[in-house]
């Protein structure tokens, strides 16, 4: 097995504290929780200590080391975060949905368009790059606007569970398609619905690829101080050569240095983030779009 790469203490540091890995900034709430978000500008829902970059189960560990429990029924902090996930979705201030590679992803409103831009799609692109299930689900959310997984399931006529649900993840990363409510009586169940609907502004702004790609390493590398090789491919779903492309944008404009082949950290004229500072602001500060 790879041996994970050791980084400075003074990174951990800057990461416990920009993405609440510290037991007196925890979440609690789906208000903390919404906060956390718009800060770090996106987060995985349930990823541990073993994976790299902001995840709300982490945060509301509060703790650099935790680690998902195999019972994960029996485990609070789990469970918490499983609760606050419900919650998030119905309060719809945030964006969530099963993005690049089937990560479950959290998104700021700020992040949005530039997320769609990478991995979004035209409605006049569907009819060649989605697949016939996929295309059949979502002429029927277009028409019904959201429906429980059961109905749209018979609805779309895609009754097989297996082929319903990789359509559905399918319209879940080319951003079309999001949960908007979850219940758990009579039987459990998700509410889907058009995520443009959701978020219209955020979805119709369009940002070109090569921003987009400059911004989304802008936003890890702000709370994560400094990566390494693979990693943000790693925690966003990018390829590696454009997670290279939008490392090298911001050496290119100031904004990082490189030390080392595939290694970048804040320039030295950024200061690492503060408890008492909102860091959402530097990504929205730099962004010129």
């Amino acid at each position: 097995m790879r041996r994970k790469p050791e980084l400075p203490e003074a990174i951990e540091e800057h990461r416990d504290e920009c993405w609440r890995r510290e037991g007196t900034r925890q979440v609690e709430t789906a208000f903390d929780a919404e906060r956390f978000i718009e800060q770090v500008g996106f987060a995985a829902c349930l990823t541990d200590s073993r994976r790299p970059g902001p995840s709300l189960y982490v945060a509301v560990c509060g703790r650099r080391d935790a680690v998902m429990p195999r019972h994960v029924q029996k485990d609070p902090e789990a469970s918490l975060t499983w609760v606050l996930k419900d919650e998030i979705v119905a309060r719809g201030k945030v964006y969530y949905a099963k993005l690049a590679r089937g990560k479950a992803m959290f998104l700021a409103p700020r992040m949005i368009p530039h997320f769609h831009a990478v991995w979004g799609m035209r409605r006049s692109e569907e009819p060649r790059r989605l697949s016939k299930n996929a295309r059949a689900i979502v002429h029927v959310l277009r028409k019904e606007w959201e429906m429980s997984t059961a109905d749209l399931r018979d609805e779309s006529g895609v009754r097989d569970r297996k082929k319903f649900n990789v359509g559905l993840d399918e319209l879940q990363a080319a951003m079309i398609v999001t949960p908007s409510q979850v219940f758990y009586q009579p039987k459990f169940t998700y509410i889907w619905t058009l995520a443009v609907g959701r978020f219209p502004d955020a979805l119709r702004r369009r940002v070109n690829r090569e921003t987009a790609l400059r911004e989304i390493a802008r936003c890890f590398l702000v709370g994560a101080g400094m990566t390494i090789p693979g990693e943000l491919a790693r925690v966003t779903g990018l390829s590696r050569p454009e997670a290279g492309r939008g490392n090298r944008a911001l050496v290119a404009e100031g904004y990082a240095a490189m030390p080392a082949p595939g290694t970048y950290h804040l320039a030295a004229s950024r200061a690492l983030c503060s408890s008492n500072d909102s860091f959402a602001t530097a990504t929205a500060a730099a962004d010129p779009s």
